[in-house]
């Protein structure tokens, strides 16, 4: 979705702050965003949650050189090394953040508390010891713009042969509304990060949201699934829809970690 993954947020501008281009308070106010309040449990050297600010703080200094994504799913781990208790919460929540050179790991925990109608979101970060060791299945800035134009040009192709309403013209003015609440008022990644990054970002976030329109109850008639009406159909969408999905993913994944990956590069 064009939604951004709270985790992203925390790469984006942690990332920012350990290079130089956003200061502490103007990092953490970014990463929460319009949540209530972020804290950190779990951190070395704390006996209780502390905010963010501390946070980013104490993992610099305990030799954090950046904040890497990881966005896994049922089978593919994108972005994880181990141990299993730490995959394992990443994997429940969806995503996580590495903090490279620390050998921490963070995954957010979401309460959400208040009256109906006046509800605030409290994310509470859990931070474990992980295995800090490269991530192999991540492609550069340029391979992952050339998979996601070929990904939704396929998708696109398969979703209108299969009469998928993710493909037609309901599915296309849900996406242009996406990207116009996405467009007002919020930045993408954070200062620092190449043009580049942030184009990936956009299109990884755009094939995303039609994956995701695609897979809603329908458009059609209120039939679930979309267009389709049998099983074989819904299990050829699904198998369509797989790999694209993945490729969204590792493509966000590619665009969060280009400012820490241009670093490490400048340091080689």
């Amino acid at each position: 979705m064009l939604d951004e993954h709270r985790s992203g947020r925390l790469c984006a501008w942690g990332n920012a702050l350990i290079a130089g281009f956003a200061a502490p308070d103007d990092a953490a106010h970014q990463i929460t965003g319009d949540d209530a309040s972020h804290r950190v449990a779990g951190l070395p050297g704390e006996s209780g949650p502390v905010g963010l600010t501390l946070a980013l703080g104490r993992l610099r200094a305990l030799g954090a050189r950046g904040l890497r994504l990881a966005l896994p799913a049922p089978g593919h781990p994108l972005g994880l090394s181990g141990p299993p208790e730490f995959n394992s919460l990443a994997l429940e929540a969806g995503e996580a953040v590495i903090a490279t050179g620390a050998g921490l790991g963070l995954v957010p925990e979401v309460h959400q508390a208040g009256p109906k109608g006046d509800v605030h979101v409290e994310v509470v970060w859990q931070c474990l010891v992980v295995r800090d060791t490269p991530v192999v299945d991540v492609p550069s800035l340029s391979e992952a713009e050339r998979e996601l134009a070929e990904a939704l040009r396929e998708a696109t192709e398969v979703l209108s042969r299969l009469d998928v309403a993710g493909s037609g013209p309901v599915a296309q003015a849900a996406l242009e509304a996406y990207r116009a609440r996405a467009e007002h008022g919020r930045e993408l990644l954070a200062p620092g990060y190449p043009p580049r990054a942030v184009r990936v970002l956009e299109l990884a976030q755009r094939v995303g949201t039609l994956v995701a329109i695609a897979y809603r109850p329908g458009d059609t008639g209120g039939r679930e699934h979309g267009g389709a009406v049998s099983a074989a159909e819904i299990a050829a969408r699904a198998a369509a829809l797989r790999p694209v999905e993945r490729t969204a993913r590792r493509a966000q994944v590619a665009a969060y970690n280009a400012l820490l990956e241009e670093r490490e590069r400048g340091r080689s």
